[in-house]
């Protein structure tokens, strides 16, 4: 790196002069110091309190009466003590969801903890937790659900109200909201839009939440993962195009290794998943916990692959974590302790390439790398070697990024020597841990490398993606035999039995001929979903052929989930299929 001209600039450092397997004139995005606090706490944790945790369901209805709504033996101890099981550092709570109700005092609705007989109208769950958070060491982050049935503004609406004359008194109800929760109760770290925020509220995150990062939004500077699986991509790059990010709904499938701005990768996921999909408590769910293999695996593909685990905690109507789940945690934080407390041996340091030697041959089936954020991801792709007994190197494993965290597991073996070699990098690397385990009682498979990233000299952009595709499902054909006189075909496909999980597809058109340009044109497409039209939810990629569909809510009623398109053959008598498929990490 001799020579090496470094320009620093505002968000970034500008490195040129880089030999090797390495990239000339690359700008490495930096994080700003809340991001940097944020992905060092590594793992934090959800509480989903509602009334809909009164009624079974994942959304209010409002069937509830205020009257019955008494979490009498609420105690926002009993959740720090829960998040500090399995080493969470920052609780978010859910200080109104979709329906409307507020959990602190606020006078901008009477659909909230004031008008119920918890402690006689005058408690405050917000200020409660607050105070127990700064208790016991933890951060705090508020998620208000930038929507409200009460005001018509549903599931996925981002706060855009049916009725246009609403909006302006809703626009004053919700930044009136923000104001409250994030001035009255310490600072505020995490920030959560659920699937975006369509109301202004820049200047009040500016002036009162410049501390904190923000998930999704205008202003955005973490993104959602775009599942609810509990999974980050193999490959998991910390930046993207800043086109990209201002959108306030980008997800880990716009990350690009060489992108211009900073923003990682948060991964929120139930612990009710197991065979099922709760974020809110319900009598006789206990069968729906992860098992602690179930969350290792979770945490392995999230954590271990440089992103932060934001797992679910769910408060029954006492208002306490019920202790089946209690235990689920202790679990999981003993077994990360088991596995991770204790290396065989590590060391840190900068270049190229690290080693260890031991005196004498011993097992390893897991390494650990983490880089020093603080300075940029710059590492692009690794191997992992090891010396055996006969004096061979053989290779244990391959990857691409490493960022905050990086758990590489592979099949055991006697070693008298490991390295590790960065074979592309856009600078030195920088590496603060570079640890050595053997790990007994690991049921999963050792991992391959499975993503199809691909480098190019210089500044590349990306050809592939992260994706472990699931095959495509054929759920139609299309054609130009009932166009208007213009050409164009209307489509309308019922996606609803496919579209059943939270996450993102592509629905692709393809032609049955091999002439150019047989594939049809496209306009005025639309998803009706959550019981309402949202275009923001679809969008054509740039191969003009295939659409993405983002389905960010879990709803519990049957709502369809319908795409809308306007079809154009551009040959003569052409046709084909369409075919639908999840993206999978």
């Amino acid at each position: 790196m001799r020579g090496n001209i470094f320009f620093l600039l505002l968000t970034g450092i500008f490195i040129s002069g880089c030999t090797g397997n390495s990239h000339e004139n690359v700008l490495i995005p930096l994080p700003s110091t809340p991001q940097l606090r944020w992905q060092n706490y590594g793992k934090t944790m959800f509480v989903c309190l509602d009334p809909c945790t009164w009624q079974g369901r994942e959304y209010d209805n409002h069937s509830t009466p205020l009257d019955r709504i008494n979490p009498a033996a609420l105690n926002t101890d009993q959740w720090c003590e829960a998040a500090e099981l399995w080493g969470a550092k920052l609780i978010l709570f859910v200080a109104k969801h979709t329906g409307g109700f507020c959990w602190w005092q606020t006078n901008t609705t009477d659909y909230g903890i004031k008008n119920t007989p918890w402690r006689g109208g005058e408690g405050d769950v917000l200020k409660d937790l607050s105070e127990s958070c700064r208790r016991y060491g933890l951060d705090l982050g508020i998620y208000v659900y930038p929507g409200d049935e009460t005001w018509g503004a549903g599931i996925g609406s981002g706060g855009v109200t049916k009725d246009p004359e609403k909006q302006e008194g809703y626009n004053r109800v919700f930044r009136q909201q923000m104001t409250e929760v994030l001035t009255r109760y310490g600072p505020v770290s995490e920030v959560w839009f659920d699937g975006s925020c369509h109301i202004d509220v820049n200047d009040i995150l500016e002036k009162y939440a410049s501390d904190a990062v923000i998930l999704q939004g205008p202003m955005a500077n973490l993104r959602w993962v775009g599942n609810e699986s509990g999974y980050a991509p193999f490959s998991n790059w910390y930046t993207l195009s800043s086109k990209d990010l201002e959108t306030g709904v980008a997800t880990a499938i716009q990350s690009d290794p060489f992108g211009d701005a900073y923003a990682p990768v948060e991964i929120d996921v139930p612990l009710l998943k197991n065979k099922g999909h709760k974020w809110f408590w319900a009598p006789g769910t206990d069968h729906l916990i992860l098992t602690t293999d179930q969350l290792m695996d979770i945490y392995y593909k999230s954590v271990g692959r440089g992103a932060v685990l934001l797992l679910n905690s769910t408060p029954d109507t006492t208002g306490l974590i019920p202790q089946s789940h209690i235990l689920a945690y202790k679990a999981f934080g003993e077994e990360i302790k088991r596995r991770f407390d204790n290396p065989l041996k590590k060391t840190s340091g900068k270049g190229r390439s690290l080693d260890m030697k031991f005196s004498q041959p011993v097992k390893i089936n897991h390494v650990i790398l983490q880089e020093e954020l603080a300075k940029g991801q710059r590492i692009l792709a690794f191997i992992i070697e090891g010396l055996d007994s006969n004096d061979n190197w053989i290779l244990l494993y391959e990857g691409t990024s490493v960022g905050s965290m990086k758990i590489c597991y592979f099949d055991q073996v006697p070693l008298r020597r490991i390295r590790v070699q960065f074979t592309n990098v856009k600078a030195e690397p920088q590496i603060t841990n570079f640890a050595v385990y053997y790990i007994e009682g690991v049921t999963m498979p050792a991992e391959k490398r499975n993503d199809r990233d691909k480098f190019y000299d210089g500044i590349a952009r990306r050809t592939g993606t992260e994706k472990e595709e699931e095959l495509p499902v054929e759920i139609g054909t299309w054609d130009n035999k009932s166009s208007d006189k213009q050409g164009w075909n209307e489509m309308s496909i019922d996606l609803t039995k496919f579209l059943n999980r939270v996450g993102q597809y592509e629905v692709k058109f393809s032609s049955s001929s091999d002439v150019n340009n047989a594939c049809p044109e496209f306009k005025d497409w639309e998803m009706e979903m959550y019981g309402s039209t949202i275009k923001s939810t679809i969008e054509l990629l740039k191969d003009g052929s295939t659409f993405r569909i983002t389905r960010s809510q879990q709803t519990l009623d049957e709502f369809p989930s319908i795409f809308r398109v306007k079809v154009k053959s551009m040959k003569d008598n052409s046709s084909g299929t369409i075919t639908i498929r999840m993206l999978t990490y």
